[in-house]
Parts: structure tokens; sequence; C-alpha cells
């Protein structure tokens, strides 16, 4: 990786908040661990565009996809059943979109980061 090349500006809709973290997280890690780090947090992370579409298909067909795609898969359940608590769940979860997706890529972070620190 280039120094002067931000590689994380790639990501779709990535945030000043989810840029910080990585750059601050992979600091310590050596370039080709930082490589191995985006590799494979590129293929775990989530965009906030991909989550808005999936709540919107909670709104207008399946509730509680967007749950099961970040890997809450009870809440998924339980949205599924009671059809998105009865529309105001996936609401809340339509506003708030871009928190559900930085949660979510922040575990990945820290997941990708463990297993990048252990790849010599």
């Amino acid at each position: 990786m280039d120094m002067y090349q931000n590689p994380y500006m790639a990501f779709p809709g990535i945030t000043f908040e989810e840029m910080g973290f990585l750059q601050q997280g992979t600091a310590d890690l050596n370039e080709n661990q930082k490589k191995y780090f985006y590799m494979i947090y590129s293929g775990k992370r989530k965009s906030p565009q991909d989550l808005m579409i999936f709540t919107l298909i909670g709104v207008f067909g399946v509730a509680g996809i967007q749950r099961f795609v970040v890997g809450e898969t009870l809440m998924g359940i339980l949205y599924l059943f009671t059809v998105g608590f009865c529309y105001v769940g996936t609401i809340i979860d339509l506003v708030n979109n871009k928190t559900l997706a930085n949660d979510y890529n922040r575990k990945m972070a820290y997941e990708s980061y463990q297993i990048a620190k252990m790849h010599s």
C-alpha cells in the first residue's frame, strides 16, 4: 500500500468515523498485514446503502432482512414474525442504517485485524 494512497476511500459509503477507526486500528500493522487486512475486511464489510436497500425490502416485503445481513439472526426472526415490530422497528432501522452498518463494520474490522495480526 502506498503511503500517499488511502485504499479505504474505495469502499462505497464509507463514513469519516469508519475511516478514522480503520486507520487508527491498522496503524501498528506492517504493509503485508495491512494488505491482508484490506483483503479480508473488504469481503466482510457492508455498506450503509446496501443495508438501506435491505431495510426498504423490509418495508415493502419481508421484514428483518437487514438484521439477518448483519448477523443478528434472533432479531431478524423477531422482525420477521412481528412484521418489523409493526413497521416501527423497520422505520427506525431505515433512519439508523448508517449506525447499523458502522456497528457491524466495527465488529468485522476487529475480526479482520485479529486475522491479519496472525498473518506474517
